[in-house]
């Protein structure tokens, strides 16, 4: 019983120094609105869009395809949108270390 809070001193530090990513919901409202919305067809995308730079196979049951562009993915229920995510674009590029 005392290796308990032993273990639990050891691994609380641990936890508190994850790194926290915050993005404001502010700043995404006009970067998102041209994405594709809930609902939309994979023909709509497609034409909108044009081809996708990778498609991956469906995944699961109901079967969930994604769609990767340059700076946004895509992901379908059957042939309907269900989610549309920027990907993260950092704000300063970290520089390699030598």
């Amino acid at each position: 019983m005392r290796a308990l809070p032993l273990l639990f001193a050891l691994l609380l530090p641990l936890a508190a120094s994850a790194d926290i990513l915050e993005i404001p919901v502010g700043q995404q409202g006009d970067s998102v609105a041209g994405l594709p919305q809930l609902g939309e067809s994979k023909r709509s995308v497609l034409e909108r869009f044009g081809l996708a730079d990778e498609e991956h196979r469906p995944v699961g049951q109901p079967p969930i395809t994604r769609w990767d562009y340059r700076s946004f993915s895509v992901y379908f229920e059957y042939d309907h949108v269900i989610n549309s995510v920027l990907h993260h674009q950092p704000r300063h590029p970290v520089e390699e270390q030598q």
